[in-house]
This record gives C-alpha cells, structure tokens and sequence, in this order.
C-alpha cells in the first residue's frame, strides 16, 4: 500500500515537472521590432535588444513570468550578477559585446578593463560629449533614448501604455502634487550604452533620496507586459534648483541585473555635465520631471514621442530651453 502511494507521489510530480517542461518551452510570441528615431540622421532605425530571446521568454511565457515574479526580480539575484561582473573572469566578455553592438571605443579614456563592470562604468573622454552651454538650455543627462511629455497632467498622457503615476514614482504626496502638472523627460540606457549620468544644468542639488523596489527590465519588451515598471523599480532622486527651470528633479532607476546606482556627486551646487553618477551592469533610466511652464522641450522629441517613437540623444544635448527669461 505504501509503496503504491510512493509511486502515484511520484507519477504526480513527474507528471508536473512534464507540464512546467512543455510550458517552458512554449513558443513565444512574435515581438514587432523596436523601432527609434536616430536624432543626428533624422532615420527611422531599429534597435538591436541584448539578451532578446531571454527577455521575451521571461515576460511572455508562463515558466518565464514565474522565474521572474520569484527570481529575476529579486535585489539577490541583481547583486548576484552585479557581482559576477565585477570579477576579473568577466573580462572575456567585453570584446563580443564591443563587437556585437558596434561600441565606438575612440570616445572613452581607457582601452583595458579588469573586469565587465569596469567596462560597463568607463568615463568617455573630455569633449567627446560637447555640452550645450547656452544658460537658458537644459541637455540630456545620458546617452540614451528619450521619450518627452509636455504636459503629464493632460488627460491623454500615458507612458508606454500606462498612466505615469507621479505618486508613485516618488513616494511623496508633496512633490507629487507640485509636479502633477509638469513635463517629464525619460531617457532609457539600453546595456550598450555610455552608462554614467550628469547633471542636465547648472544650480544648488540637494540630497539623494531613495525608495526601494524591484529589479525589473526597462526594455521596451518589458514594458509591453509590465508599463507600471517605472514606479515597481528601485529609484533614487535629486532635486537641482536652477534660477531659470526652477526645481527640476532628477531621479535614476534601476533595473534587472543593474547591480548599483553610484552617485559620485559631492557639493551643494553643480554645473550643467557635471557627472552625478554612475549604473553598474544592465541598461538603465534616467527620468526628469519639471514644474508647469518652465521647460519648452524641443519639438523633435515631442513629436516622436507623439507617434510613438523614441528619440536617441547624446548625453550633453539640448532637449529643451527655458520658458522664462534670465
């Protein structure tokens, strides 16, 4: 009797881990391209996603969904890989990713890394990134791609599909409200990317804040599945008090397999390109929030967005002039 009870025990699970293999290996659904403007050629082009096949199976497929809801999401799991890129064995990596997504490497300072994550960090050289110097501007704070709303408190106004809770985003029912009203800038860091941030202008900074969450992927396939993203993931923000766009907040966030935020920041007071900061492994956001009627964000960017596209940009161009007067 006991052994007829082992053995239907048995049939029980082996027949579950059947079902978990077949779902595992469900086919995944066909996934449109990502399609972005490129700012400098004004060409629609499309972007080359790393680890695709990963992220598509992890936000599309029963199994995957799973992995990521216990696993991937995790700071653990983040920390974990963060660290494996920290190491010196992570080196081998660098020259196929190099390779793969065609990085010019005539911009940054150094040419040998000891480990993925020193490459993933690297400084770009002096003027390899000019910064739009004009007191009435405000540039990019990142390499990246940039989608730019006017206007969040617009009744249409969405992200990807979903309705920008600033709530949310920032845990603070004070700030929020004063920037209900307000225009936003998001500037994704896909894993290719220049990975240091800078300040976008000139004015006093105040102090970082953090707010804990998840580790999920920016990456727009993500965000077909999961457009609340933004405000789940771990963030950290400043505010930059400038005579002319008033508080302007910037805020970073994390994302799966980023294994830090670094703010190399010091001072109270910085000047527009000064680096703020730095991701460790895995793309990455940076997001801007300004008061109503401060910015003019430029029309190239609006438009795109518009239509649905991001915009890619340097870190050091102007996105925007002030609407008020010096």
């Amino acid at each position: 009797m006991k052994i007829t009870k082992t053995k239907k025990t048995w049939g029980v699970i082996l027949l579950l881990l059947a079902i978990i293999a077949i779902l595992a290996f469900y086919p995944l659904p066909e996934q449109a391209p990502i399609h972005y403007y490129d700012r400098e050629s004004g060409e629609l082009k499309t972007e080359k996603v790393a680890a695709e096949k990963w992220l598509v199976w992890l936000y599309n497929n029963p199994v995957g969904e799973a992995t990521l809801w216990t696993l991937v999401k995790r700071k653990f799991v983040s920390s974990i890989y963060g660290d494996m890129m920290d190491r010196p064995s992570s080196t081998k990596k660098i020259q196929p990713f190099i390779e793969e997504f065609d990085i010019d490497m005539n911009v940054f300072e150094k040419q040998e890394y000891h480990s993925f994550n020193d490459f993933f960090t690297r400084k770009i050289k002096n003027k390899a990134r000019p910064i739009d110097t004009t007191a009435t501007s405000t540039v990019s704070p990142a390499d990246g791609k940039i989608l730019a709303y006017a206007d969040i408190s617009n009744s249409d106004f969405i992200v990807k599909g979903y309705r920008f809770d600033i709530l949310s985003f920032l845990n603070n029912a004070e700030l929020a409200k004063k920037y209900s009203d307000g225009s936003l800038v998001i500037i994704r860091l896909a894993p290719a990317d220049y990975h240091r941030y800078h300040f976008p202008l000139s004015g006093s900074v105040s102090s970082n804040t953090k707010i804990e969450g998840d580790y999920y992927s920016v990456n727009p396939l993500a965000l077909r599945k999961m457009t609340e993203i933004f405000c789940l993931n771990k963030r950290e923000y400043t505010t930059v008090t400038n005579p002319v766009f008033g508080e302007v907040i910037m805020a970073e966030v994390g994302a799966t397999m980023v294994g830090s935020m670094v703010q190399t920041y010091s001072g109270d007071f910085v000047k527009k390109g000064d680096e703020k900061g730095y991701f460790k492994f895995g793309g990455s956001t940076v997001v801007l929030l300004f008061e109503k009627n401060k910015i003019s964000i430029d029309d190239d960017l609006l438009s795109n967005t518009l239509k649905g596209y991001e915009t890619s940009v340097k870190e050091g161009e102007r996105i925007g002039i002030s609407m008020i007067t010096p």
